[in-house]
């Protein structure tokens, strides 16, 4: 089996943030330590200069003048000003006639669109559309969640649809406990649909071992963000969270 490969986070990410932005704040900062404009590079070597841990992936411009986002490896993102004297969290909107467009989500679909596209279909538990294929739904799934027990209810319904439906596992409970176990005997069955199914209706599931990509998927929807399950990632790579009724899932999709 195809495995992703993603590296563990071992840092409190928001005592880092705090750490950081007090470094930031309330350092000791000289008119010789920063200049009136610094570029991305100079911006990510000076904070990781000053919190070498901090596991930043990129800083770019964003749409804001004089504002930088920060990427972490987590899929979180800060914002420092060019200056680099002001460092704070949260998504940017940008403001237009028709509402607020989220642009962190913007760029956050685009990654998760691009790492999806690092997994093999061969490590998902994929339910094909029974009638011709219109679009594909990856849903990050826990086999004891009961939302997602009644979103699997209603599989066969998305697949009349058009719907192909691929399941990634995330245990919300973590790796090794009993939620992680029954999924990992899951992607291990020569069956996995049907034990898939089993194991949500309650029935209990042959333990199984073998090499598997549940511990790579649990951490890959922590790179998208994921806290909860069902979480349903649509092609365009937009996140829904939580349990969506298959005719109202197929009208987001605009089907």
């Amino acid at each position: 089996m195809s495995k992703i490969k993603t590296k563990r986070i071992g840092i409190d990410i928001t005592r880092a943030y705090r750490l950081l932005l007090g470094a930031l704040l309330l350092g000791n900062c000289t008119s010789a330590l920063w200049s009136d404009e610094l570029t991305g590079e100079q911006l990510e070597a000076r904070l990781k200069g000053i919190r070498a841990d901090m596991p930043i992936t990129s800083v770019q411009a964003s749409p804001v003048a004089g504002v930088y986002t920060v990427d972490l490896a987590n899929g979180s993102q800060l914002h420092v000003t060019s200056d680099g004297k002001y460092l704070f969290s949260g998504d940017l909107y940008e403001v237009q006639e028709e509402g607020f467009v989220n642009i962190a989500e913007r760029g956050r679909s685009v990654k998760r669109v691009e790492l999806l596209a690092q997994v093999s279909t061969e490590d998902m538990v994929i339910f094909p559309a029974s009638q011709p294929r219109k679009t594909t739904i990856t849903v990050f799934t826990d086999v004891d969640c009961g939302y997602c027990r009644k979103l699997h209810k209603e599989v066969p319904a998305l697949n009349e649809m058009g719907i192909e439906v691929r399941y990634l596992a995330f245990p919300r409970a973590g790796i090794g406990e009993g939620s992680y176990d029954k999924m990992v005997s899951t992607w291990c069955s020569k069956d996995a649909r049907k034990t898939l199914t089993n194991a949500k209706n309650g029935k209990t599931i042959p333990s199984l071992t073998c090499d598997n990509p549940v511990a790579d998927q649990y951490e890959l929807g922590q790179l998208f963000g994921v806290s909860g399950t069902p979480a349903i990632i649509f092609e365009d790579g937009s996140l829904v969270p939580g349990y969506v009724p298959a005719e109202e899932l197929s009208k987001r999709l605009g089907l």
